[in-house]
């Protein structure tokens, strides 16, 4: 019972928070009709994983009683703090409920964007997992979140391995090479 999409939303803070936030992204609702619901992206499929998840679970629900996220406000001043628990769960386990449905290589990569191509690339190469770079992909993300750190500390990383940005801008102006600048 406490594995379903009912169960999760049966909170008010859940149904008003997350739950409207997920009702806009395409993990709800898609030209495919395929949905991942709150289950399956928050609580492992197999048992051993599921037991410790119910059982960290048990926290949130002391949460839940004291009321410390019972309005928007409070809800919004420990969003950030909340959804770190969330990302480091993810980055420990490989972002495992994120491969139940997406797997490197079932990826059409010559089907994405040149800047999703390489991105997925260098992640694999770098062996970051799905979250590192998929924050707020079905949830709105903190105020105190800095997607531009994110994207700076990628940037820094290509630079010092001499990858060229046209790789994934190649909207860019590239010069011939005798060309000056």
């Amino acid at each position: 019972m406490t594995n379903t999409e009912s169960f999760c939303i049966s909170c008010h803070e859940m149904e008003q928070n997350v739950f409207r936030e997920y009702r806009k992204t395409v993990h709800y609702l898609n030209r495919t009709g395929v949905r991942a619901t709150c289950p399956d992206c928050h609580v492992p499929r197999e048992w051993g994983h599921k037991l410790i998840r119910k059982v960290r679970a048990t926290n949130e629900l002391y949460h839940w009683i004291r009321g410390s996220i019972d309005s928007r406000e409070k809800f919004q001043a420990k969003r950030y703090e909340l959804a770190s628990h969330v990302w480091d769960s993810m980055r420990a386990t490989d972002s495992r409920e994120c491969r139940n449905c997406h797997g490197n290589d079932y990826m059409a990569r010559a089907k994405q964007s040149p800047m999703a191509r390489k991105s997925h690339e260098l992640g694999i190469a770098w062996g970051n997992t799905c979250i590192e770079c998929h924050q707020g992909i079905a949830h709105e993300l903190p105020e105190e979140f800095d997607k531009e750190v994110l994207i700076d500390q990628m940037h820094d990383r290509m630079e010092q391995q001499d990858i060229d940005c046209h790789e994934c801008h190649d909207e860019l102006y590239k010069p011939a090479a005798n060309d000056e600048w």
